[in-house]
């Protein structure tokens, strides 16, 4: 039991770190999981709930903009415009999501294909973050359906381990014209129905792995990444005011490289 709990604190900060800066939670956890040997059924049912802390941290910082979205449907056309943009940019994962999952998951959700999505995610940003871009969309609540339509499809690529779907999001937002602070606020807000979409499909799907003697560790992990969340969403909105996103680019490559280094040494057994 000390030894779950141990490593639900360890994968709960991975995901909370991870979840919203452009590094790939998933590719994070696929990697931690398999280096401390929780990579099984159960881990699956584990991430879910991590995943749903780190999304609630969200929620919690932007409540009041939650609650007036919820509240003002039926008045306020900005509620509705924003409902409307959430709505759109969501659908496009979730249809491929459920076409194609089965297979991503099969052949792409292991270490070497999650590190060489990594370094190529890396070398993307840094591409972006040099190419001149001309910035039409300053703030959130300027964006239109087309514009969320296109980082809807932006967060498709992020079907791919090692991809990050913060990144794809708020790098393909940029491309689109975004601002740096709307096309990661929007990230944020993308997340909340994509995550509860996907954490209940993968719970209904493993709903025969739940176990009561596994509460106490979720709990913990569930916290754990709560809390690593919340700071790293506020942490991030002060980052991007005064730095890009070549920091998390070379971070990417490198970690990408070592694994790969790891793993065609033979320093690392990376077939799990």
């Amino acid at each position: 039991m000390d030894l779950l709990y141990l490593k639900a604190f360890v994968l709960g900060i991975v995901e909370g770190l991870t979840e919203f800066l452009p590094i790939s939670s998933t590719g994070h956890l696929i990697i931690a999981g398999q280096l401390i040997g929780f990579n099984g059924e159960k881990a699956k049912v584990f991430e879910i709930v991590i995943q749903s802390g780190a999304m609630l941290a969200v929620i919690w910082e932007y409540h009041a903009r939650f609650a007036h979205m919820l509240g003002g449907l039926r008045h306020d056309p900005a509620a509705r415009r924003f409902a409307v943009n959430l709505a759109v940019a969501f659908l496009p994962a979730a249809l491929l999501g459920l076409a194609f999952a089965g297979a991503i998951k099969q052949h792409l959700f292991h270490a070497v294909p999650v590190a060489a999505a990594f370094i190529l995610g890396g070398v993307i940003i840094l591409w972006v973050e040099r190419s001149p871009r001309r910035t039409r969309v300053e703030h959130v609540d300027d964006m239109t359906w087309k514009d969320a339509l296109k980082v809807g499809l932006a967060q498709t690529f992020a079907l791919i381990p090692g991809t990050s779907r913060s990144g794809a999001t708020i790098i393909g937002g940029m491309l689109f014209g975004l601002s740096r602070r709307a096309a990661t606020e929007f990230s944020f807000f993308l997340a909340v129905p994509t995550l509860i979409a996907a954490g209940a499909y993968d719970l209904y799907k493993h709903r025969a792995l739940l176990d009561a003697g596994d509460l106490g560790g979720f709990a913990a992990g569930f916290i754990v990444s709560f809390v690593s969340a919340f700071l790293c969403v506020r942490w991030l909105l002060r980052y991007i005011s005064r730095h890009d996103f070549s920091a998390f680019a070379w971070y990417r490559i490198a970690f990408g490289a070592m694994v790969l280094a790891t793993a065609y040494t033979g320093l690392v057994n990376w077939s799990a």
